[in-house]
């Protein structure tokens, strides 16, 4: 299982190496930083800038694992490949968990990207006071961000094209995760729902890294991103076995 999972990340390294679409929403995250830098600074609120950039880039990351998700699908069906891979005795989950991870870490290069543009753009710099919980809370934050993308697997599998779920389930994730409007400004009712997301525990204990007070409960809050990205894991792998089971038997794997 390691060696199939480490074998499709080198085989995605190379098609991002050959085809950087992969990569897109690198491109646009220049645009996101200095939009909410621009709206932070006009408010008066030079103070939130380090969310901003830590905002910017959840949303390019998340944005990156929901595109790939379903394109790998989708091209191994257009190019019609998705039938043999299926039929292969190697489990095609791993072999996919794997791409999409390679893309998943690649894309938080965009941390990186955003924090530079704030820098060259508005000349804003800011410190780290938490910089070992930041990069653990990043990797728990990559790890979750796999685990809940492998449950579109199955959806992109039943769906004729996946841009319909890409394009639909960007935004709920962004508002829902409190990427830049923490989630404590969203109305009662809906905070149930944005505790069920990963994305809300981990934009706000980033947040807290970048606070010079110590972060409350860091420990409990990883293991709270850690547990959804494994339960994002086990439905995932639940709901692939069901459906690959059931395009098999119908013979519809090639299309919806």
């Amino acid at each position: 299982m390691i060696g199939l999972f480490l074998a499709a990340m080198r085989f995605q390294a190379q098609v991002v190496r050959r085809e950087p679409d992969y990569l897109m929403s690198l491109v646009t995250i220049p645009l996101l930083t200095v939009a909410f830098l621009a709206i932070m600074g006009n408010a008066g609120r030079a103070d939130l800038a380090p969310y901003a950039v830590m905002g910017a880039a959840l949303m390019t990351i998340w944005a990156t694992a929901l595109f790939v998700s379903g394109e790998l699908i989708d091209a191994d069906r257009w190019e019609g490949t998705l039938e043999g891979v299926l039929a292969a005795p190697a489990p095609y989950q791993v072999a996919y968990l794997g791409r999409i991870a390679t893309v998943t870490m690649i894309s938080f290069l965009g941390l990186v990207e955003s924090a530079l543009i704030a820098w060259l753009v508005f000349g804003v710099t800011f410190p780290v006071p938490h910089a070992g919980l930041l990069v653990l809370t990043l990797a728990c934050t990559a790890f979750s961000m796999v685990g809940t993308a492998s449950i579109m697997a199955p959806l992109f599998v039943l769906a004729r094209s996946a841009r319909i779920f890409q394009n639909s389930l960007s935004y709920p994730f962004y508002l829902l995760g409190g990427t830049v409007v923490p989630v404590v400004l969203l109305p009662e009712w809906l905070r149930p729902v944005s505790n069920a997301i990963f994305l809300s525990w981990a934009s706000d204990l980033l947040r807290d890294c970048l606070r010079a007070e110590e972060p409350v409960a860091a420990p409990a809050r990883l293991g709270v991103i850690v547990g959804l990205g494994v339960l994002g894991f086990g439905i995932g792998h639940l709901l692939t076995r069901a459906v690959f089971k059931r395009v098999r038997e119908n013979g519809s794997v090639g299309f919806a």
